[in-house]
């Protein structure tokens, strides 16, 4: 293969990770929804943004489900980040509704 053949086939994958990013983002922001409800939830009734039980089923869920080529740890590493992030998410939406209420 020349580099002009390799070049056009890297641009072909480039394409494809482009639209799985776009995909990955929509994801995001589905699962970012849900953790807003469930926020929501949490708030009224009184209960902590941090379950470590329901973090450890969340890691079995997913790694229970993760057949590769990503090893198991790097599943768990991106969900460490993705669940860190909607902590954080669920702690500012909780703070707003608290001062609505005010």
């Amino acid at each position: 293969m020349n580099q002009d053949e390799a070049r056009a086939l890297l641009d072909e994958f480039r394409v494809l990770i482009d639209d799985v990013d776009r995909r990955i983002v929509e994801l995001l922001n589905e699962r970012t929804r849900v953790v807003e409800e469930i926020g929501r939830v949490k708030r009224q009734a009184k209960l902590p943004i941090y379950e470590p039980k329901r973090e450890d089923q969340v890691f079995a869920n997913i790694t229970g489900v993760n057949h590769g080529p990503i090893t198991q740890d790097a599943v768990r590493r991106i969900f460490e980040r993705i669940i860190d992030e909607m902590r954080t998410i669920q702690r500012m939406r909780m703070e707003e509704g608290a001062k609505d209420k005010c």
